[in-house]
């Protein structure tokens, strides 16, 4: 399995030409500004890993109400430096969520990423300071964790964590670019294993 982040994403295999047409955008980007991605410092873009939690019986998603977008989410985080995506996404989930334990999810392509996405972020206060408006280049992991496992609350960035019927996202969620996401990531792990 290729850890490394621009092999993850030059491996990735698009579905359709709006997948490949991000896949190739995501490379070229990667190229010219090199391990700039993996940090905070390209002002402008930089890598992102996102996952969609579901529980054993792929019923329920589980989702955060993300303090910044005032928003209920699903988990993820900047690569800080890390070039290994799927770990950048577990830690991410577990800071968020305060679950220890994860499954990660095989797509039907054999892989473990399940999407590529450039996802614009609006500018923002973060820690009393000004950030603003860029994109995120961000690979999509699912994960299996046990609904009886004990979440607890990030208070520095989440205001609730729940998990959610499948049915009822719609309902939860109020990002109307990103909650079509939920859906084909969990339709795919549909069909793969869950």
């Amino acid at each position: 399995m290729q850890t490394n982040y621009n092999a993850i994403v030059e491996a990735y295999l698009p579905q359709t030409s709006e997948d490949k047409a991000i896949r190739d955008s995501m490379l070229k980007y990667i190229q010219r500004n090199r391990e700039a991605v993996l940090t905070r410092e390209d002002p402008i873009a930089h890598m992102t890993a996102s996952t969609v939690i579901l529980n054993e019986s792929g019923t329920k998603m589980l989702m955060i109400h993300h303090r910044i977008y005032d928003a209920w989410t699903w988990q993820g985080g900047h690569a800080d430096g890390d070039d290994d995506l799927l770990r950048v996404a577990i830690k991410e989930a577990k800071e968020e969520t305060g679950l220890s334990h994860f499954r990660p999810v095989m797509s039907r392509n054999g892989t473990l990423l399940y999407r590529l996405d450039i996802l614009p972020v609006k500018g923002h206060v973060k820690n009393g300071s000004y950030v603003s408006p860029h994109l995120h280049l961000n690979a999509a992991f699912v994960l299996i964790a046990k609904e009886e496992e004990e979440c607890s609350l990030n208070e520095a960035e989440t205001k609730g964590i729940e998990w959610v019927l499948l049915e009822d996202i719609d309902m939860k969620a109020n990002e109307p670019d990103i909650t079509p996401i939920y859906h084909k990531l969990i339709l795919e792990a549909k069909m793969g294993q869950v």
